[in-house]
């Protein structure tokens, strides 16, 4: 068993917190040092009281389920001998209303680019590749969300 640890932090600061116009904007300390700007989503609450440029837990949920699957294909494709150069990935997170009438992900599609040295595996090769990094991913695991693989 292994345990991760985030530090979310967040101040009022002198924003007058009951009408509800105060900043979402606060910060993902990680154990490595790593500090993460983050924010509501734009989409959720409106600018100037969500950061654009900062990330908003919904993209970091397509992030950590596209990541995950990466580093998995990644490990998979090296145990079959592909030399990966580049691996490339423009996953789409939806956000909607689920069957239990709540708002939640409800699915993330995941269209991965990968480049390889030498050997180019065929269509089913990759297919395999991403069925099993799908199978192991941590992160999908753990999800009520639809994970897809779009190959294009």
């Amino acid at each position: 068993m292994s345990e991760y640890f985030a530090r979310v932090v967040w101040e009022r600061g002198s924003q007058n917190f009951i009408d509800k116009k105060y900043s979402r904007a606060h910060e993902w300390q990680f154990e490595g040092g790593v500090v993460v700007p983050a924010s509501s989503s734009p989409h959720i609450v409106p600018i100037p009281l969500s950061i654009a440029e900062n990330v908003d837990p919904e993209e970091a949920f397509v992030a950590s389920v596209s990541s995950c699957h990466m580093l998995f294909f990644l490990d998979f494709a090296s145990r079959k001998k592909l030399v990966v150069d580049h691996y490339i990935d423009r996953a789409i997170g939806t956000l909607a209303v689920g069957e239990s009438g709540k708002m939640m992900m409800t699915e993330v599609v995941l269209k991965p680019e990968v480049t390889f040295v030498g050997e180019e595996p065929g269509r089913e090769l990759l297919e395999e590749l991403h069925h099993l990094s799908h199978e192991h991913c941590f992160i999908a695991n753990s999800l009520l969300t639809k994970v897809r693989v779009d190959l294009g």
